[in-house]
């Protein structure tokens, strides 16, 4: 008995170094204020997203959850309303699994708000499927509806700046890679939905979050936009609900020992999106609210330039749309 107390007393002493030393993360330390400022969080219905637009909404910015679930979203601007104390919460519409829903959600926006302060590429999925224009599911709700939006973005957010954009990414875009003739082939970045294919794909679109923020700083060089990109930290969320059940009851038990809370969880992207004078570090990673370094494929500024590159062209319904210079 005397073996299995001691062993117990030291299994939750690790546990407790654990959590205060990895588990628990850093903290978002400014104090800026958002008064009259306007925030677009993507997937904000839910999870960090959510936690994201709350703290927002806290220091008084106008946020615009922009959600996929019109029952979730509005619940969640109640919450948010409820626990921030502020009416400037609004639901808008956006499938990002849809090319033709960012347009319509780009096009009501920029018709119906004057301003864009923030914006913040939260949303993120793991699962099969494919998307309403035939793309792979995870490659392009995790990256090529948000490359869309924020170029169809831009100008406002010129107009209104300093202004930033934000892209959550994940410390696994380290083992991600680009395979363009996959692309041109299967509209995805791998060749099958199996489990395994779809962990690929999703490590594949972290490194494409993480590529595209690296060119879209150097194409923003010399304007009042900076962008920046995450890893928020291992999160106990909802993020895997597209996962198989015996998956979801296998994770669930280690997430919620081992993986932050959402509100821990949004803290570095409120850190990219707030804390001053980090504009000199536009297209850069951060992670625990602090400037890391990406893997190696996440400093190659030719993948990054070719990757847009073929995201403008790729598909005939994303080439037609006109950004000027962009």
């Amino acid at each position: 008995m005397s073996v299995l107390l001691s062993i117990l007393a030291v299994g939750i002493a690790l546990y407790l170094i654990l959590y205060y030393n990895v588990i628990r993360g850093s903290r978002c330390t400014s104090s800026v204020t958002l008064k009259g400022k306007t925030a677009i969080v993507t997937g904000s219905n839910t999870g960090i997203g959510k936690a994201t637009a709350l703290d927002l909404a806290k220091r008084g910015a106008r946020v615009i959850l922009a959600c996929r679930s019109k029952q979730k979203a509005e619940a969640a601007v109640y919450d948010i309303r409820r626990e921030s104390g502020s009416n400037e919460v609004v639901f808008m519409h956006l499938d990002l699994g849809s090319l033709k829903s960012v347009r319509s959600f780009a096009e009501t926006f920029l018709k119906t708000e004057v301003r864009l302060d923030l914006l913040i590429n939260n949303a993120g999925m793991l699962g099969p499927g494919y998307t309403e224009d035939g793309f792979g599911m995870v490659f392009g709700v995790n990256h090529l509806g948000h490359f869309l939006l924020t170029c169809l973005l831009l100008d406002r957010l010129k107009e209104c700046g300093p202004s930033r954009v934000v892209n959550v990414s994940a410390l696994l875009h380290r083992l991600g890679s680009v395979d363009f003739g996959l692309l041109g082939t299967h509209k995805d970045l791998v060749s099958g939905q199996s489990t395994w294919h779809n962990f690929r794909a999703y490590c594949h679109s972290k490194l494409c979050n993480v590529l595209f923020t690296r060119e879209l700083a150097n194409r923003l060089e010399g304007t009042s936009v900076t962008t920046y990109s995450l890893h928020p930290g291992v999160i106990h969320t909802e993020f895997g609900r597209n996962l198989k059940l015996w998956q979801r009851l296998f994770l669930e038990p280690i997430s919620k020992l081992f993986f932050m809370d959402v509100e821990r969880g949004a803290q570095t992207t409120l850190h990219c999106a707030l804390q001053e004078g980090i504009e000199p570090l536009s297209g850069r990673y951060f992670s625990s609210c602090a400037l890391q370094e990406v893997g190696a494929k996440g400093r190659d500024d030719a993948l990054a330039k070719k990757l847009w590159e073929v995201n403008r062209v790729g598909d005939d319904r994303l080439a037609q749309w006109t950004i000027g210079q962009w």
